[in-house]
């Protein structure tokens, strides 16, 4: 039989762990109404996108083009974040790593010229 004292120091972790996160929210709140930071007013309360009141219906839908940039965005950004750790590790790897960076590289290469074939980087 497993006795409840073994728990303890997993309840006493979060006991603190739920006491500084709820510390992280509502400290910052309180301070700033203590110090006259919170001061609402119409248009400090008053929606704006970009630093000018919004003009159209907020439920109104995008564009899939502005989807299909943001995607590709994405995939070619993280895939570039590969480079870096490959070439800090390149001495280490040798010519299979070389070899196995190309053969990426050209895939990525040729995902590019697919996109942009489709059409997927035009913007009108």
């Amino acid at each position: 039989m497993v006795e409840l004292i073994q728990y303890l120091p997993i309840l006493i972790f979060l006991g603190i762990a739920l006491a500084l996160s709820t510390a992280f929210v509502f400290l910052p709140i309180g301070a700033a109404r203590l110090t006259g930071t919170y001061k609402p007013y119409a248009d400090k309360l008053a929606e704006y996108e970009c630093g000018f009141p919004a003009f159209e219906d907020p439920r109104s839908q995008f564009d899939v083009r502005f989807y299909l940039v943001a995607i590709l965005f994405i995939i070619f950004d993280l895939e570039a974040a590969f480079l870096f750790p490959w070439a800090v590790s390149l001495k280490q790897t040798g010519w299979a790593g070389w070899t196995t960076m190309m053969v990426f590289l050209a895939e990525l290469v040729l995902g590019f010229i697919y996109a942009w074939k489709k059409g997927a980087l035009d913007w009108e």
